[in-house]
């Protein structure tokens, strides 16, 4: 029998992964059954626990990969940039430079709400989920501190507030885009929140 590569093998954790976030957009956590998982991923029940021990093995193991890639774009970017790009997928009109995505940043914002739910109502996931939402605080403020540094950030305001000042606007936004309420004005609110932690004009 021939070897599957490790290529391959990473491969077919993604397909799993990608499959999983859309079933969890459309389904929620709880309503996201081994069934529906199998038609969402095209694969068996045991190709699917062969790479994960289990539903929630699974759910984390998607939480965690979009978390590491908001702590990227963070870094490089700001906090700011990850919201940016969060309404540009959720329009799914290309107008960040990007090919239109008929399904935007949905699936993501459906993993998001139920990363939420899960935190308010299950103790374990809370406790397993910390190390990843620290990651995201260190991130903002690191690219923050830098900012500073640089004389490009406002003075007046610690850092640590700031970090979490923008971390609520982006938990605002979610749950904004995840209503289906109107985005049209929100590029002016993001610009405002970006200029809120520029240096102030004197």
């Amino acid at each position: 029998m021939p070897r599957v590569s490790t290529d391959q093998l990473a491969a077919r954790r993604q397909h799993i992964l990608d499959g999983a976030r859309r079933c969890f957009a459309a389904h929620g956590y709880e309503g996201a059954t081994v069934r529906r998982l199998e038609q969402s991923t095209g694969l068996s029940r045991g190709a699917i626990f062969h790479y994960f021990r289990d539903k929630d093995a699974l759910f984390l193991a998607l939480a965690e990969q979009d978390a590491r890639r908001m702590a990227d774009v963070v870094a490089d970017q700001g906090l700011v940039q990850v919201m940016r790009d969060l309404l540009d997928g959720a329009r799914g009109d290309g107008t960040d430079g990007a090919a239109p995505d008929p399904d935007g940043d949905r699936s993501w914002l459906g993993t998001r709400l139920e990363v939420s739910r899960r935190l308010r109502t299950d103790p374990d996931f809370r406790e397993r989920w910390q190390a990843h939402s620290a990651e995201l605080t260190a991130a903002t403020r690191e690219r923050l501190e830098r900012q500073a540094a640089a004389g490009a950030l406002r003075d007046d305001v610690p850092v640590p507030v700031l970090a979490q000042y923008l971390e609520l606007v982006l938990e605002g936004l979610v749950s904004h885009l995840a209503m289906g309420l109107p985005a049209d004005a929100l590029d002016g609110v993001l610009d405002l929140v970006e200029q809120s932690v520029r240096t102030l004009r004197r």
